[in-house]
């Protein structure tokens, strides 16, 4: 339990109240990798296809697939494409519920129902005698394992934490969230990779939970989302401001990236703001945040002038950083 009066010291030097991790630590299984899952697991993914339609017209599905524990899973069905990849908010797509029975997993929904085995979906359609085959992918972002350039500062790549006022790596040389780097250039463009963990019996904010604070003020939230609606408080999300504009998050256990480019708030010599925050994100290439206006989140310091750090926040979760570099504006 942490005391109603800790702080926290911040990348400045100042001190904030430290916001309470989850209420509870996530139940059951808890993977931070491959090693460590379950048999449910080789089910949960992505999807995708191709078939033929009326008059030889060709329409594309995607499909995801995820797992909550004990044999039990949720699928969405996309028209058009996965997200990122055909799909985007406003285009059909279907709930599905089911179970994992022996060796496959059976789905059901109001008008589609799946079949998994192996690495193939079979969907039936209520409104059609033929069947939509899928085939399992796994999509990996076209920036992951991006080198920094010659006049990038490399703020975490394994070999130390020089750059990392606070926080702590792992035994695979990896940073745990909860770091806070040194202060750093008011803008910048920055890439950063993360891992989330396999935490299938818990839902929702306590799955996979953290968040990048650019300028220690504003967050863009690192969460397991994968396969949910894409919420301002979900991966991807401006928390309380912006929704992104596609769920581009992937399944937990997959190294996904953040490229962000940002531009820190100006202010006068009297301390008055003259223009906002702004920031362009990338998320495992796609944008989902184009020149967005930003204002302060709840959770750390409070809106002013730089220089200031970036903080990695720990919310019970096991979320892992990696190949973290900036180059400045």
């Amino acid at each position: 339990t942490i005391p109603s009066n800790s702080r926290v010291i911040l990348s400045n030097g100042a001190t904030a109240p430290i916001q309470p991790a989850c209420a509870k630590p996530p139940v059951g299984l808890n993977a931070t990798d491959l090693s460590m899952v379950d048999e449910d697991f080789a089910f949960q993914g992505e999807y995708a296809g191709t078939v033929k339609e009326a008059e030889g017209k060709e329409a594309k599905y995607g499909a995801q697939v995820i797992a909550l524990g004990h044999g039990q899973f949720a699928a969405v069905v996309y028209s058009g494409g996965l997200p990122g990849a055909g799909w985007n908010r406003g285009n059909p797509k279907a709930q599905l519920a089911g179970e994992k029975q022996g060796d496959k997993v059976v789905l059901k929904g109001e008008q589609i129902s799946g079949e998994i085995s192996g690495k193939w979906m079979i969907l039936k359609h209520t409104d059609r005698e033929d069947q939509t085959v899928l085939e399992a992918v796994q999509r990996n972002s076209p920036t992951l394992g991006a080198k920094p350039p010659k006049d990038a500062l490399v703020i975490f790549d394994g070999s130390g934490t020089g750059q990392i006022a606070d926080g702590s790596m792992n035994d695979a040389k990896l940073l745990w969230a909860g770091a806070t780097t040194r202060p750093l250039p008011n803008s910048y463009t920055i890439h950063m990779e993360f891992l989330l963990p396999y935490v299938p019996e818990e839902r929702g904010q306590g799955r996979g939970n953290s968040g990048v604070y650019l300028h220690d003020c504003y967050e863009l939230q690192v969460l397991d989302s994968f396969g949910l609606e894409g919420a301002n408080n979900e991966c991807g999300g401006f928390y309380k401001i912006k929704e992104p504009d596609v769920n581009m998050c992937l399944p937990p256990l997959s190294w996904q990236t953040y490229d962000i480019d940002f531009t820190a708030p100006a202010y006068d010599a009297r301390g008055k703001k003259t223009a906002p925050a702004r920031v362009t994100v990338r998320h495992n290439g796609v944008v989902i945040h184009d020149n967005l206006e930003l204002q302060e989140t709840p959770g750390r310091q409070k809106e002013g002038p730089g220089p200031r750090g970036i903080h990695l926040q720990a919310h019970g979760n096991k979320v892992q950083y990696r190949n973290i570099w900036l180059v400045k504006k």
